[in-house]
Protein backbone atom coordinates (compact mmCIF):
# COMPACT_ATOMS: atom_id res chain seq x y z
CA UNK A 1 0.00 0.00 0.00
CA UNK A 2 2.86 2.43 0.87
CA UNK A 3 4.59 2.13 -2.62
CA UNK A 4 0.64 2.70 -4.37
CA UNK A 5 0.44 5.88 -2.17
CA UNK A 6 4.10 7.11 -2.67
CA UNK A 7 2.88 6.74 -6.04
CA UNK A 8 -0.44 8.26 -6.27
CA UNK A 9 1.23 11.42 -4.68
CA UNK A 10 4.03 11.92 -6.96
CA UNK A 11 1.66 11.52 -10.04
CA UNK A 12 -0.84 14.05 -8.01
CA UNK A 13 1.93 16.39 -7.63
CA UNK A 14 2.77 16.68 -11.43
CA UNK A 15 -1.23 16.57 -12.94
CA UNK A 16 -2.40 19.33 -10.34
CA UNK A 17 0.50 20.66 -8.91
CA UNK A 18 1.38 21.99 -5.70
CA UNK A 19 0.04 25.69 -4.87
CA UNK A 20 0.49 26.99 -1.27
CA UNK A 21 -1.88 29.85 -2.07
CA UNK A 22 -5.50 29.83 -2.68
CA UNK A 23 -6.25 29.72 -6.45
CA UNK A 24 -8.89 29.06 -8.78
CA UNK A 25 -9.12 25.89 -10.26
CA UNK A 26 -10.38 25.40 -14.09
CA UNK A 27 -13.63 24.76 -12.63
CA UNK A 28 -13.64 27.89 -11.13
CA UNK A 29 -13.43 26.54 -7.25
CA UNK A 30 -11.54 28.22 -4.69
CA UNK A 31 -8.21 25.33 -4.38
CA UNK A 32 -4.77 25.18 -2.50
CA UNK A 33 -2.17 22.79 -2.13
CA UNK A 34 -2.57 19.71 -4.57
CA UNK A 35 -6.01 20.31 -6.14
CA UNK A 36 -7.65 20.27 -2.53
CA UNK A 37 -10.78 22.54 -3.22
CA UNK A 38 -11.55 24.23 -0.18
CA UNK A 39 -14.41 25.72 -1.51
CA UNK A 40 -16.57 22.27 -1.62
CA UNK A 41 -14.59 20.60 0.80
CA UNK A 42 -13.38 22.91 3.23
CA UNK A 43 -10.78 21.22 5.59
CA UNK A 44 -11.48 18.77 8.97
CA UNK A 45 -11.11 20.07 12.58
CA UNK A 46 -8.09 17.99 12.48
CA UNK A 47 -5.99 19.72 9.48
CA UNK A 48 -7.93 23.46 11.21
CA UNK A 49 -5.86 22.60 14.15
CA UNK A 50 -2.41 21.39 13.01
CA UNK A 51 -2.49 24.54 10.50
CA UNK A 52 -2.83 26.63 13.45
CA UNK A 53 -0.15 24.67 15.63
CA UNK A 54 2.03 25.74 12.31
CA UNK A 55 1.21 29.28 12.70
CA UNK A 56 1.64 29.30 16.58
CA UNK A 57 5.14 28.00 15.91
CA UNK A 58 5.80 30.68 13.45
CA UNK A 59 4.57 33.66 15.45
CA UNK A 60 6.37 32.45 18.56
CA UNK A 61 9.70 32.38 16.27
CA UNK A 62 8.83 35.96 14.99
CA UNK A 63 8.50 37.03 18.55
CA UNK A 64 11.72 35.28 19.66
CA UNK A 65 13.26 37.72 16.65
CA UNK A 66 11.89 40.66 18.20
CA UNK A 67 12.60 40.11 21.94
CA UNK A 68 15.35 37.53 21.79
CA UNK A 69 14.40 33.73 23.08
CA UNK A 70 15.09 34.03 26.61
CA UNK A 71 13.60 37.56 27.53
CA UNK A 72 10.37 36.72 25.77
CA UNK A 73 10.19 33.33 27.71
CA UNK A 74 11.13 34.68 31.10
CA UNK A 75 8.11 37.50 30.27
CA UNK A 76 4.85 36.60 32.58
CA UNK A 77 2.84 34.08 30.65
CA UNK A 78 0.17 36.74 30.49
CA UNK A 79 2.29 39.02 28.34
CA UNK A 80 3.78 36.14 26.15
CA UNK A 81 0.13 34.93 25.49
CA UNK A 82 -1.07 38.68 24.79
CA UNK A 83 1.95 39.17 22.52
CA UNK A 84 1.27 36.12 20.45
CA UNK A 85 -2.96 36.94 19.97
CA UNK A 86 -1.82 40.22 18.92
CA UNK A 87 1.24 39.14 16.50
CA UNK A 88 -1.46 36.53 14.98
CA UNK A 89 -3.95 38.76 14.38
CA UNK A 90 -1.55 41.54 13.07
CA UNK A 91 0.89 39.45 11.37
CA UNK A 92 4.56 40.78 12.18
CA UNK A 93 4.81 43.51 10.26
CA UNK A 94 1.65 45.69 11.74
CA UNK A 95 2.62 43.97 14.91
CA UNK A 96 6.05 45.85 14.71
CA UNK A 97 4.27 49.15 13.71
CA UNK A 98 3.96 48.55 18.05
CA UNK A 99 6.97 50.64 18.74
CA UNK A 100 5.92 52.02 21.58
CA UNK A 101 4.62 48.72 23.16
CA UNK A 102 7.25 46.95 22.16
CA UNK A 103 9.26 49.44 23.90
CA UNK A 104 7.76 49.19 27.06
CA UNK A 105 7.24 45.41 27.17
CA UNK A 106 10.82 45.29 26.71
CA UNK A 107 11.24 47.44 30.23
CA UNK A 108 8.90 45.38 31.72
CA UNK A 109 6.28 48.51 31.94
CA UNK A 110 3.05 46.62 31.73
CA UNK A 111 1.34 50.10 32.14
CA UNK A 112 2.39 51.45 29.68
CA UNK A 113 2.04 48.30 27.28
CA UNK A 114 -1.60 48.90 27.98
CA UNK A 115 -1.85 52.87 27.10
CA UNK A 116 -0.55 51.77 24.05
CA UNK A 117 -2.42 49.01 23.07
CA UNK A 118 -5.50 51.28 23.76
CA UNK A 119 -3.81 54.07 21.93
CA UNK A 120 -3.99 52.11 18.57
CA UNK A 121 -6.20 51.94 15.84
CA UNK A 122 -6.39 48.02 16.16
CA UNK A 123 -7.86 48.32 19.73
CA UNK A 124 -10.70 49.97 18.38
CA UNK A 125 -11.31 47.77 15.19
CA UNK A 126 -11.17 44.02 16.85
CA UNK A 127 -14.08 44.99 19.45
CA UNK A 128 -14.00 43.07 22.68
CA UNK A 129 -10.94 40.61 21.92
CA UNK A 130 -8.45 43.65 22.23
CA UNK A 131 -10.74 44.40 25.90
CA UNK A 132 -10.12 41.01 27.07
CA UNK A 133 -5.95 41.29 26.22
CA UNK A 134 -5.87 44.42 28.25
CA UNK A 135 -7.60 43.04 31.08
CA UNK A 136 -5.30 40.12 30.83
CA UNK A 137 -2.43 42.38 30.89
CA UNK A 138 -3.94 44.86 34.01
CA UNK A 139 -4.02 41.63 36.33
CA UNK A 140 -0.21 41.97 36.47
CA UNK A 141 -0.58 45.16 38.37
Amino acid sequence: MTYLKNRLKEMLIENEGLKVHPYKCTAGKLTIGIGRNIESNGITVEEALFLLDNDINRVMDELYSIFGISDFKQMPGNVQIVLCDMCFNLGVNRFLDFKKMIEAVKKHDWKEMVIQMQDSNWYHQVGDRSKKLVKIIKQLY
